[in-house]
């Protein structure tokens, strides 16, 4: 009985602290509310300049695009109304190849073959985690919904889909890997072509009443043969794999590749400064790409029935995976509140939903990490682009789920076999997809072809592919970014230990190489600088300018980030003109 009052103490204490903890919190909520002032109104603005425009966009756009369906305009109309939205995809298009170049190559550089070794393997082990975990959630969803009960009649196709050999595919993956041309493989990538050929075949022919000596017999037939090709787009994963052997290559050089490092580093800053500008007219591009789109598309009547409920099976499973299996893994991992980082992404993910293009939006994903979320700039250059180009969790899950569902509407039923091999075939497609618009659609022709479903019944579901590809590219960019975050997290070692070794190395090639100097007039002391070494600042002298000349101060400090270097000039009388020369270096934690 004691035990049970004590017991029943403890509950009405803990109940107690928790409704003291719930009034504390609503009373400070309530007098910051009261405090806002109207300053604090336009400083929350002016951070959130570029999300709350964005969002904006994407609301006028939809309620714009709604609005002029009723006025039936003509295709060249269409394309006249939606002009801005062009525009915004060739700025954000012309950006992407020189920034996968430089933030892969700068990236790279900057690591060692160690560390970008097990950052590169942690990436892999990611990627293919949650594409699994897409597909799997895909798989599990449409055979409980059960989106394809019903007549295939109620369908109608709209164009015949070209045949793709799983074969040729996976040969053509391999080789948009290695192009043999640099310059090429920025405007086209290799794609297996079809072609028909007039194959003779002799037969021997015995002896009959019509043939009176043995002889041959000369057959034609037309045979379909492979034919090496292009399309036009930029061969990304080529240049992927490019850069990322070319940037080790130059960290590895260390002095002598420094001139392209410094060289990439630059064209990145420059890049990014560009995405900068372009950001103030995306709100304004995505409005009318928005809005144009919208006008386009077809009768809103063909949402019903089983196409109807494949989009809504689809969308549910990219929610599922983008609000639920994705923030809790990067909470599990970094034990950090995930909606405070994709709140930081939310720009990148609305222009995602805009374009539709991955690709297209890595811009101002690189710019929503390293601002935003902070961070580390060596993870999102070497993450981001190679997450761009073969993580596609968006992809994987539609196309297994859009599998399933063509076989449901042919009345097919699958067994355990099957749907282990449209998984496996799936997550290995969704690598080769470009980052490009409707990529998923010709993928999902390899995907098809291997559990032998009618390759021309992809054309069942293009009415409805607009608009859940902008939600799977949604769900690819985050995908990206909570990867760089979650990568950045376990590799913090590793770039901690890089970032002590070239402290390190800066002061070892001072000491034996090259000594500071600095140039200054004994009046100049306040403002000396190092003009040989423009990234250490915050230069400080132990004596000032009056009780100190500048040929007497035998103490020097210069700090860089989180490390300060302390100088002592050497013990030898210069004039006050003349440069003091530094011999004595030694790197310490600065202090804040």
């Amino acid at each position: 009985m004691t035990q049970s009052n004590g017991e029943t103490r403890l509950q009405r204490s803990r109940v107690q602290q928790l409704r003291d903890g719930i009034t504390e919190r609503s009373q400070r909520a309530r007098s910051t509310v009261q405090n806002i002032t109207t300053n604090d109104v336009k400083g929350f603005f002016r951070r959130n300049a570029f999300v709350i425009l964005t969002v904006a966009a994407v609301i006028v756009g939809t309620i714009l695009g709604f609005g002029l369906r009723p006025y039936k305009m003509s295709y060249r109309e269409v394309k006249y109304f939606s002009f801005p939205g062009e525009l915004l995809m060739r700025m954000l298009q012309m950006l992407v190849l020189p920034l996968l170049v430089s933030s892969l190559i700068t990236g790279m550089a900057a690591l060692d073959s160690r560390a970008s070794g097990k950052m590169g393997v942690r990436a892999v082990i990611y990627y293919t985690t949650t594409t699994i975990i897409a597909v799997f959630i895909g798989i599990v969803m449409v055979l409980i919904i059960h989106p394809g009960r019903g007549h295939k009649d109620e369908f109608t196709k709209q164009e015949k889909i070209e045949q793709v050999s799983p074969a040729d595919a996976f040969l053509d993956l391999i080789r948009n890997m290695f192009p043999p041309n640099l310059v090429q493989a920025c405007t086209q990538q290799f794609k297996t072509q079809y072609a028909k050929r007039v194959v003779t075949v002799k037969v021997l022919v015995n002896e009959t009443l019509f043939s009176l000596s043995n002889g041959s017999q000369e057959l034609k037939r037309e045979e379909v043969i492979p034919v090496l090709g292009t399309v036009n787009g930029i061969n990304a994963l080529g240049l992927v794999v490019f850069s990322m052997s070319f940037g080790l290559i130059i960290g590895n050089m260390k002095e002598q590749g420094q001139p392209l490092r410094d060289f990439f580093d630059c064209l990145n800053e420059a890049i990014m400064r560009l995405v900068a500008i372009i950001m103030w007219y995306a709100p304004l591009g995505i409005l009318f790409l928005i809005a144009g789109k919208i006008v386009e598309m077809d009768d809103l009547s063909e949402m019903g029935g089983q196409l109807g409920m494949y989009t809504i099976t689809v969308i549910i499973g990219l929610l599922i995976h983008a609000v639920i299996v994705l923030p809790l893994l990067y909470f599990f991992v970094t034990r950090k509140n995930p909606c405070v980082f994709i709140a930081g992404l939310l720009q990148a993910l609305v222009t995602a939903l805009g374009t539709s293009s991955s690709s297209a939006t890595l811009p101002i994903t690189f710019k929503c990490l390293e601002e935003n979320n902070h961070v580390d700039k060596r993870v999102t250059r070497f993450v981001l682009p190679v997450g761009a180009t073969i993580n596609m969790d968006g992809t994987a899950l539609y196309e297994a789920l859009a599998a399933i569902f063509i076989a449901q509407v042919n009345d097919m039923e699958m067994n355990f076999g099957q749907i282990l091999t449209i998984s496996i075939t799936a997550t290995a497609a969704s690598i080769g997809a470009a980052g490009i618009p409707q990529a998923g659609l010709v993928t999902m022709v390899i995907v098809l072809t291997s559990v032998g479903l009618p390759t021309d019944d992809i054309t069942l579901i293009i009415a409805v592919d607009w608009l859940l590809d902008r939600l799977r590219t949604t769900t690819n960019v985050l995908g990206d970014s909570i990867g760089a975050g979650i990568v950045e997290h376990l590799s913090r070692h590793e770039l901690n230990s890089i970032d002590t070794e070239i402290g390190n190395s800066v002061v070892e090639e001072n000491e034996t190489k090259k000594s500071y100097q600095l140039i200054s007039q004994e009046s100049e002391c306040e403002n000396a600088k190092i003009p040989d070494n423009k990234d250490r600042v915050g230069l400080l002298l132990a004596g000032s300018a009056k009780q100190t000349p500048l040929a007497r101060a035998d103490l020097f400090i210069a700090e860089r980030g989180s490390q300060r270097l302390t100088a002592d000039r050497q013990p030898t009388s210069h004039p006050n003109n003349s440069p003091l020369i530094f011999s004595s270096f030694e790197v310490s934690q600065a202090k804040d």
